[in-house]
């Protein structure tokens, strides 16, 4: 049995920000697993995933399987770090819903990461090959032009990390 009431961590970023980062040490809390979009993408779609729209095809399958098992966990008394975008009012749509069933405390981390700070981040990851997706500066503008960043209005508990921020 966990001692500890579960919690849903939420990441609200534009690409290279931080948000697999930040969700690695949240997920290093106990009672607390990962759940990274990217690797599921990766292992189930990589070879159907060449665009924007193949992406947003691929998330919303995934999204379809994820909720039900993100609310099993939670609702089983595990902490959920999400490593998934909240990028757009959509997915945090998505999520809401999830907290709205199962009524865990949550917090929505949102890297506030200038754009020249996010690329370069890029680039160096799409060097070193550890990523399973590499992403171009033209992809990153594209993109980025859909990223909404949340509104209190919304109704998460929101949290501000900037670059300059103490880890």
């Amino acid at each position: 049995m966990l001692s500890t009431s579960p919690a849903l961590h939420l990441v609200c970023g534009k690409i290279a920000s931080g948000k697999s980062t930040l969700t690695a040490k949240l997920g290093a809390m106990p009672g607390t697993v990962v759940i990274a979009e990217d690797d599921w993408l990766a292992a189930l779609y990589s070879d159907e995933m060449s665009s924007i729209s193949d992406y947003v095809r691929c998330s919303a399958k995934l999204q379809a399987i994820m909720g039900p098992h993100i609310v099993s966990l939670l609702t089983a008394g595990v902490s959920v770090a999400l490593d998934y975008p909240a990028n757009t009012v959509a997915n945090r749509l998505w999520m809401r819903a999830i907290i709205d069933v199962t009524d865990v405390a949550h917090k929505l981390h949102f890297l506030d990461v200038p754009d020249d700070v996010c690329k370069a981040r890029m680039r160096a990851r799409n060097e070193g090959g550890d990523h399973p997706f590499a992403v171009s500066d033209e992809q990153f503008e594209k993109i980025s032009k859909h990223f909404v960043a949340p509104t209190p209005q919304e109704g998460f508990n929101i949290v501000t990390h900037r670059p300059d921020d103490q880890a």
